[in-house]
């Protein structure tokens, strides 16, 4: 197992290219890498083999070996050493933890979730809440801290470049990322923490509505709203990683808070009952408040209920003003509402779909429902871990391969 010190910078550079494509290629010869990678022959040979020497890759039997052969010198073929190393990737939210353990391409092996107490957030106990999920979802899957090359954390909070969040008026946001990167990168060689909207962009970018598009904003519409931004195919942090803040939107006639569409439709529900505008023999008319939620709302505005239609529009109308927003500010070509509410907000879009050309000056953008529940943060978590194993591992100096060594 090579512990040499760094290759010169060409070497590093075609080590770069060569182990990107073998990361997507599934098994491969080497004359398809080279022709991929634009390296010559001898270059080719000399990555592949340092990759193997540190153990990223592994060579397979020839293609004579598996009857593949037809004339000629048989082809040497390899193929991505996933099980490697795993990476983790953690939706950190106020009132629950999901943890997802994954090899190197990304294939899950196993994800658990916790629920917490939101009132107990202190830093101390978040980082202790955090180190504790990790570690009970590594003995699950079968391994150990050493074989962890990558994490990636999501938090309900602005993240810079840095993975820092900056100060609130309450503590909030520096209570849900009490420096996690810091923590994590005692024992983890490369760590990610970024805001939880940002991941489910990622998501998106990566196995949901937004594949190949370079330009698109995803709204988290459950509890409170959260924005992640990509634009020309770049994720977007600002300053202080508050690119996506929705704390703007308290200033946005006729939206006025960043609470998310779940909530509200849940609580016009319970205003009108408590206002005596329910009618006489609704459904909904008489029932406890833990009852009167929005999903129960939707449910009856599908089956062509007049009153809960009404509440559907209201909240269509709201919709279409806060993507109307993101397309002055970011001008994305998608709009991609995001989070466990979307499956059920088919007619509230269908109501912002039809306002919104009178909302926008630039081109309306495609406002489209997230078909990834509420499971898109933890999967942009993992996407994002792997993305910055793939991308960092070459960078670790002896780190990598030693880590690469144990988990082998």
């Amino acid at each position: 197992m090579s512990t040499s010190h760094p290759p010169p910078a060409l070497s590093r550079a075609s080590l770069d290219r060569l182990l990107g494509y073998a990361w997507d290629a599934g098994v491969f010869v080497s004359a398809d890498a080279m022709t991929a990678t634009g390296v010559t022959r001898s270059t080719a040979i000399d990555a592949l083999d340092e990759l193997i020497e540190i153990g990223l890759l592994r060579e397979l039997p020839n293609a004579r070996a598996v009857g593949e052969y037809r004339k000629g010198r048989p082809s040497r073929r390899f193929e991505l050493r996933a099980d490697a190393a795993i990476v983790i990737g953690m939706d950190a939210g106020r009132s629950h933890l999901t943890t997802t353990v994954a090899d190197l391409r990304g294939d899950v092996i196993t994800s658990e979730t916790l629920e917490l107490d939101a009132t107990r957030d202190s830093p101390n106990e978040r980082r202790a809440t955090v180190l504790a999920a990790i570690d009970s979802a590594l003995r699950a899957a079968g391994r150990d801290r050493d074989s962890v090359l990558a994490v990636c954390v999501g938090v309900p909070a602005p993240v810079d470049y840095h993975g820092a969040s900056p100060d609130h008026r309450d503590g909030f946001w520096r209570r849900m990322n009490p420096d996690l990167r810091t923590m994590l990168e005692e024992w983890v060689p490369i760590v990610r923490v970024e805001n939880d909207a940002s991941l489910a962009a990622v998501a998106e970018g990566a196995v949901g509505a937004a594949i190949g598009c370079r330009d698109y904003v995803v709204l988290l519409a459950g509890d409170r709203f959260g924005a992640g931004v990509v634009a020309d195919g770049r994720l977007l942090r600002g300053a202080h990683g508050g690119a996506g803040e929705m704390v703007a939107l308290d200033k946005v006639v006729g939206v006025e808070s960043a609470e998310g569409m779940g909530l509200r439709l849940t609580g016009w529900a319970r205003d009108a009952a408590a206002a005596g505008k329910i009618p006489d023999g609704h459904p909904l008319a008489g029932l406890p408040a833990d009852r009167l939620t929005g999903r129960a709302v939707l449910d009856l505005a599908r089956s062509g209920d007049a009153w809960a239609q009404g509440i559907v529009n209201r909240a269509g109308t709201l919709l279409a003003r806060i993507t109307a927003v993101f397309g002055s500010v970011y001008d994305p070509s998608r709009v991609i509402v995001a989070g466990a509410v979307a499956e059920s907000l088919d007619q509230v879009a269908e109501v912002a779909r039809a306002l919104l050309p009178g909302e926008v000056d630039l081109a309306v953008p495609e406002l489209v429902l997230s078909s990834l529940g509420a499971g898109s943060v933890a999967a942009g978590a993992v996407c994002a871990a792997v993305d910055s194993a793939r991308t960092g591992v070459l960078h670790l100096g002896g780190a990598g391969p030693r880590l690469l060594d144990r988990a082998g």
